[in-house]
């Protein structure tokens, strides 16, 4: 296949509130027509907490459960970040639900260090690229999208996703750097971001969007408005830009350092 639909799911979050989160998700998820990928939010059952200790669950825990749950019900693949406990770390943590129960996962790399994240969550290690429909498929978390060399397309992926919990504070940033990464890595770049007040009173506008490759809007959210987007996506007509326009040939190599 060389198309992709998917599903950005813009929605509030309940603080500190599993159930009621996975319960809001289920309602908001009712009207959708079938699709091959569903994109949650960063931190979805909890929203985007540092009570790392008490609100992290296990790898068997509730929210994957749900996950598994929900990509078997839908026929889809279903993602969004959790807080996760393993072997005493706890880790923000992009998970990857596919209808037959398989999950992958991608642990955040650049924890928010003005939040102190860094200090209740260990930082990931390595990219990671998920395969649906033909299409490369490249996570990232929130504050990884400030960091281009992380986001660096090293032919190896042919849409960026990003979920976020990114306040309206910094909303202008949130809309400049998502084209860019899309327009440097010849790329599809979709993101998803709350909206709503969190516990600590941090308002979240959403800007969910969708870009091509050129930096064009394909979708683009409401803000403030919990909403449900879909789109269609063409794996042949990036590749054909892409033959005819291949700057990734200059690119300058690197290699990255820990």
């Amino acid at each position: 296949m060389s198309t992709l639909t998917l599903a950005l799911v813009q929605a509030d979050l309940a603080w500190h509130d599993i159930e009621a989160n996975l319960a809001h998700f289920d309602q908001l998820l009712a009207p959708l027509a079938a699709v091959d990928l569903i994109v949650l939010p960063e931190m979805f059952t909890t929203g985007f907490t540092m009570a790392s200790q008490q609100q992290a669950e296990p790898m068997a825990g509730r929210g994957i459960a749900w996950l598994r749950t929900t990509a078997q019900a839908r026929n889809a693949v279903v993602c969004g970040s959790l807080a996760i406990e393993e072997q005493g770390l706890c880790y923000n943590r992009f998970v990857w639900a596919t209808p037959d129960g398989a999950l992958h996962h991608y642990d955040k790399r650049h924890c928010f260090r003005m939040a102190g994240e860094h200090h209740h969550y260990r930082s990931g290690e390595s990219a990671v690229v998920m395969s649906l429909n033909g299409f490369r498929i490249r996570p990232i978390i929130c504050y990884d999208l400030r960091f281009p060399v992380w986001c660096r397309n090293r032919d190896d992926y042919d849409l960026l996703l990003c979920v976020a919990n990114w306040p309206a504070a910094r909303s202008s940033a949130w809309q400049r750097l998502l084209p860019a990464r899309a327009i440097e890595n010849l790329s599809y770049v979709a993101a998803v971001n709350r909206v709503g007040l969190d516990g600590k009173g941090h308002a979240y506008s959403g800007d969910s969007a969708l870009y091509d490759w050129l930096g064009e809007p394909l979708l683009a959210a409401a803000p403030g408005e919990e909403t449900l987007l879909t789109a269609t996506l063409d794996l042949a007509a990036l590749q054909r830009f892409r033959a005819g326009f291949p700057a990734h040939l200059d690119a300058d190599p690197f290699e990255f350092t820990h």
